[in-house]
């Protein structure tokens, strides 16, 4: 009988205890494309960590521990879903963070939207994220298709060229950054006329018959939107057929070192792009996150890093200026919250939902051997947007 007792003491003290634990701690949900775009989202994974620490070093959310769990989406959106619906039923979650991709991004919006929980985007580009399908419980952290997109059509109107073409992945990031980027290059160049596209299948591109169809369009230019091994492919199918030879490309994405560093000497030359520099931003705010984070992984940061770790420092700093746990207090902290990130302070705007992180636009160069940035400059996020007003008007009527 005693034997039995001590059993059930036990039991009881344990409970009790992961239950003080528990009341100790915020949990906070985040899935991503781990084995899909490992290029990616391992260096996200190690921002994430770096900012997870610093934060809990500090105090926690209000003396209270951060813990993020992570799942696996494989770049699959259904994936991505039952990661979802496991964190907020089973694990118990106050919101959820990350994707990738923008097909993704966009479930696990919709998905924020039928639960009422919050999810934070972090890489997902697609406009639609929080101007056509976006709502109440969606928020977006990185540079957008549409501000980047004016980033690069605001260098490719000063080019001679006239005839241009495109190449991009047939998915929603794909279709929507073209959309835009004719939209805007048109409105600064009329006198531009697109004369081939080519839209081959993610991570599936035959780069020859994709290249073959557009050198016999003849354009002056070319729009690429390709990235990781799908760019690879591209630039040294490109090379070896001379396509790229006396055109303009303008190539989103590419100056990211995820991007250029398996190009190595491949990469090709002056190339207009968005990417980042990190041996070449002086910031005291990215100087301050390069050493910690090279203080804490013997490894340079990739895109990847300073996107998962603003995407922590964004969750902390929203918990901890929210009244409660709640979705709608974790909602109303996030309107207008300013974060403070590598790229310098950005605002989640309260009438999209959309943050006012920049990015570094540049040139393609080598040195010593690997592909870099050359030429860069930092464009400002807010300098990139439409006004509050005409962004509601793009959201849904409720």
């Amino acid at each position: 009988m005693k034997k039995m007792i001590g059993v059930a003491l036990a039991a009881t003290l344990l409970a009790t205890g992961m239950a003080k634990a528990q009341q100790g701690e915020i949990k906070v949900g985040e899935i991503n494309s781990y084995s899909a775009l490992p290029a990616f989202t391992e260096p996200y994974k190690k921002g994430m960590e770096l900012a997870l620490k610093q934060i809990n070093d500090a105090g926690g959310i209000k003396g209270k521990k951060l813990v993020i769990i992570s799942k696996d989406d494989g770049g699959k959106p259904g994936d991505a879903l039952t990661a979802a619906n496991e964190l907020v039923s089973r694990d118990g979650v106050v919101m959820i963070a990350g994707g990738f991709l923008s097909n993704v991004g966009l479930a696990l919006a919709d998905f924020a939207k039928q639960k009422k929980v919050v999810y934070l985007g972090a890489e997902p580009l697609s406009d639609a994220l929080v101007w056509s399908k976006g709502n109440d419980y969606t928020f977006r952290l990185r540079t957008s298709n549409y501000m980047q997109a004016a980033m690069l059509a605001e260098e490719a109107a000063k080019l001679p060229a006239k005839k241009w073409a495109t190449i991009a992945p047939n998915y929603e990031y794909g279709q929507s950054f073209v959309a835009v980027f004719k939209e805007l290059l048109t409105k600064k160049r009329p006198d531009v006329e697109f004369v081939a596209e080519q839209w081959p299948p993610l991570g599936k591109i035959d780069a020859g018959p994709v290249l073959q169809a557009i050198d016999a369009a003849k354009p002056d230019a070319i729009l690429n939107a390709t990235f990781a091994g799908d760019l690879v492919k591209l630039v040294r199918e490109g090379n070896t057929r001379g396509i790229f030879k006396d055109r303009a490309v303008v190539s989103y994405l590419t100056g990211e070192p995820e991007y250029l560093d398996p190009l190595k000497a491949e990469t090709p030359e002056g190339w207009i792009v968005t990417g980042y520099p990190w041996y070449g931003i002086t910031t005291p705010e990215h100087k301050a996150f390069l050493d910690a984070y090279q203080a804490a992984n013997k490894d340079y940061p990739r895109l990847g890093s300073v996107v998962g770790y603003s995407t922590v420092m964004s969750v902390a700093a929203a918990l901890k200026a929210a009244d409660d746990t709640s979705s709608e207090g974790i909602i109303k902290a996030f309107k207008g919250l300013k974060v403070d990130t590598p790229f310098g302070p950005v605002v989640y705007r309260a009438a999209d939902h959309q943050s006012t992180m920049g990015a570094y636009i540049g040139k393609t160069g080598i040195k010593d051997g690997k592909g870099v940035m050359t030429e860069f400059a930092f464009r400002a996020g807010a300098d990139y947007l439409p006004s509050e007003a005409d962004a509601a008007k793009l959201r849904p009527k409720d």
